[in-house]
């Protein structure tokens, strides 16, 4: 298994939200990464837990988002996912004014947008991923603020193909439609991230540190063997590299020593674990390497800030188990 596969299967999207924009010039519609979404689909105290993705099926737009220097331009079949958190700005214009995509929500229900001023028309097929509380630390570190595929690339045309299928299964549900509707969530958010790593994107962060020859290594044998003994010698000589250096190469790529990385990384699949399945509590503990429940629950409520039992319970209280 690889380290990526790895993280793919700790991620839960709880939902999706899908919803068309026909939008005709001039028009700009923005979002805050604090905004409610209309039809209590969404709340602030769930805001970030949401990723924006879409895909331009008729005209072109400019896309601005905060920690991305300039706007980008869109044209017909392209798409971009946005992190969770994230805000940003649609427009027909870099200097057309924006107006909140709160305001213009359709009040009835309706999964269509129509906003503008009757100009040059642009469709958009868009939604919002919500993620799992335990997925988020892992989101954070792997996506950058923006991936953008542009309609030339190899992945564009699969991702477009899924987008239309996620949209005709909301939009006409049927039988197993909301199983499908999972499914397909789910191979669209892989496949955005697949098209980023073949378009040579992964200059930073995390991804670039799984690509890296000697830090990947070790990072590959972390998720492989989680509840393994490691430390930071014997982690180092996975890669072939001193402690000295290694620690300092891990330190610099990944923004946090090899031992917090695994620890952080332990708790996030034993998250996943109390989320999905009916393992004690000890059972989680030695699946994650801790021989002692009292040490596993210490590290456990440093991480996620609170205690394994009382994970469970909310979740349960949440009906999230």
């Amino acid at each position: 298994m690889d380290a990526l596969t790895d993280i793919f299967q700790s991620m839960e999207i709880l939902s999706v939200v899908q919803a068309r924009l026909e939008a005709t010039a001039p028009w700009g519609l923005k979002r805050a990464a604090n905004a409610e979404e209309d039809g209590g689909k969404a709340t602030a105290a769930c805001a970030f837990q949401l990723a924006h993705f879409g895909v331009i099926t008729r005209g072109n737009c400019w896309l601005r988002v905060d920690g991305v220097p300039d706007a980008r331009p869109l044209a017909g079949g392209d798409c971009f996912l946005l992190a969770p958190g994230s805000s940003y700005t649609l427009r027909d214009n870099p200097r057309t004014r924006a107006v909140s995509f709160c305001t213009v929500v359709p009040k009835t229900g309706s999964g269509t947008v129509q906003y503008g001023g009757g100009g040059a028309p642009t469709t958009i097929i868009s939604g919002w991923f919500r993620f799992g509380a335990a997925s988020l630390q892992p989101l954070a570190r792997l996506l950058p603020p923006l991936i953008l595929v542009k309609a030339d690339q190899p992945q564009a045309p699969a991702l477009g193909a899924i987008m239309n299928m996620l949209a005709s299964e909301m939009e006409e549900p049927a039988p197993g439609s909301g199983l499908l509707v999972n499914r397909l969530a789910d191979v669209l958010f892989v496949q955005c991230l697949r098209a980023h790593i073949a378009s040579k994107g992964c200059t930073q962060g995390m991804l670039r540190a799984f690509f890296d020859p000697r830090i990947g290594a070790a990072l590959r044998a972390m998720h492989e063997k989680a509840e393994a003994p490691w430390t930071v010698e014997t982690l180092a000589r996975t890669c072939g590299m001193s402690r000295s250096a290694f620690a300092l190469r891990f330190k610099e790529l990944v923004g946090e020593t090899p031992l917090e990385y695994l620890t952080s990384w332990r708790m996030q699949k034993a998250a996943a674990l109390l989320q999905r399945g009916n393992a004690t509590v000890a059972g989680v503990a030695a699946s994650v390497g801790y021989d002692s429940g009292a040490a596993f629950s210490k590290a456990f409520t440093r991480v996620v800030r609170v205690a394994p039992r009382q994970f469970r319970k909310r979740l349960l209280a949440a009906g999230g188990a």
